[in-house]
């Protein structure tokens, strides 16, 4: 079944300053854009579901925007769509979430509606860092149909089915996820294929780390499904192709989507609600309050002054000042005051960067050197 989009490609190619495209065409270069972004660099260091894994074979962001790009571009083929549009929504999708998963995006949204913000979602965050946050302000410059992909993309929203809008929005005036649908078919193909990268990995995943075991997947998920991570995606890739039609536009097949359902409700009770995961939630909390403090004083205290962010003698206050001298321009020109820089600043850390902010508030560096000095005998006094 071949489908096509009913919206013209000069609207979809459409970016907000006009680029002369070169031999790359313009969703592969869109592609490259985010390759070399800031943002997609920190995603190899946040997290999918386990949080700072040292594990080497466990899932982080960045190879779940890798699966969600080739699973899309797959079945996109399949149904001779574009496949490098796909790609680049994959690649994409996921640059504005937090550290440490959703149990990160939960707290940080609760922390921003305390001040006075609406809620965090972070495919609203996404749209943000490429739209405005990369580029000190001035953002990627991506074509329309990757950012509506991108913004559209709401993976955890289970549906069996999603057709396109074929209509040209305003992006700039979205401010939430709730109702969103995408103009493309390529884009909806993303928004299934979210759910298709995370249902057997995450399951994968936690079996690698023993907090289940394969034999606790239902028996009739199992038959119709499978229980490895590859028999999953190729059996939903190939009930997607097969499926998808301009009457419901993507789709699952009536036969697996129960299956697809109970997995995820499987998964829900077994992995993403389980104690070990919940109980980070606490520490995290904490966490992040503490950053918020720290640098809201900073920015309070010390606004623009170089001098006094080194006095503080902390890799952190350093490198916010100069986040903040890069970025201060472009939120005064777009919300004439920097009041969510520093939500912003910590949305885009890793989990990595995130937890070595609390050393460096708490214990920074050169203090490890007082200490050693101490303990050579140089500045320690016995009386």
């Amino acid at each position: 079944m071949k489908l096509q989009n009913q919206i013209s490609d000069q609207l979809l190619k459409q970016r907000k300053t006009e680029k002369q495209e070169d031999v790359r065409g313009p969703y592969y270069r869109d592609t490259t854009a985010i390759i070399h972004s800031s943002a997609f660099r920190r995603l190899k260091h946040k997290t999918q579901v386990f949080f700072a894994p040292s594990n080497d074979h466990i899932c982080t962001r960045m190879e779940h925007c890798l699966h969600v790009a080739s699973i899309a571009s797959t079945i996109c083929r399949g149904l001779g769509l574009d496949s490098e549009l796909a790609w680049a929504i994959g690649m994409g999708h996921d640059l504005g979430h937090t550290p440490f998963g959703h149990t990160g995006e939960k707290i940080l949204s609760s922390k921003m509606q305390q001040a006075g913000f609406g809620a965090f979602e972070h495919e609203i965050n996404s749209l943000r860092v490429v739209d405005f946050l990369s580029n000190q302000g001035k953002g990627l410059n991506l074509t329309y149909a990757v950012r509506d992909g991108i913004v559209c993309h709401n993976g955890e929203k289970l549906v069996k089915s999603i057709k396109p809008t074929f209509t040209v929005r305003d992006l700039d005036v979205v401010h939430e996820r709730k109702g969103l649908l995408p103009a493309t078919y390529e884009a909806a193909v993303v928004r299934l294929c979210d759910t298709i990268a995370y249902l057997g990995r995450d399951f994968e995943d936690a079996c690698r780390l023993g907090l289940i075991s394969k034999k606790d997947l239902p028996g009739d998920v199992e038959k119709l499904l499978g229980n490895r991570n590859a028999q999953i995606i190729d059996t939903l890739v190939v009930d997607v192709i097969e499926h998808s039609n301009s009457e419901e536009g993507i789709s699952f097949s009536d036969e697996l989507f129960p299956a697809v359902q109970k997995m995820i409700a499987f998964n829900y009770e077994y992995i993403y609600k389980s104690p070990m995961l919940e109980g980070y939630e606490r520490y995290f909390t904490r966490l992040f309050s503490l950053i918020l403090d720290y640098l809201g004083n900073l920015l309070r205290t010390y606004e623009f002054t170089e001098a006094l962010y080194t006095q503080e003698k902390n890799m952190l206050a350093m490198g916010f000042y100069h986040h903040l001298m890069d970025m201060k321009d472009a939120y005064l020109q777009k919300d004439g005051n920097l009041d969510r820089l520093i939500f912003d600043y910590i949305g885009g850390m890793s989990d990595t960067f995130c937890l070595d902010c609390a050393n460096e508030i708490l214990k920074p560096e050169h203090l490890n050197d007082s200490i050693e000095h101490s303990l050579t005998g140089k500045w320690f006094d016995v009386r």
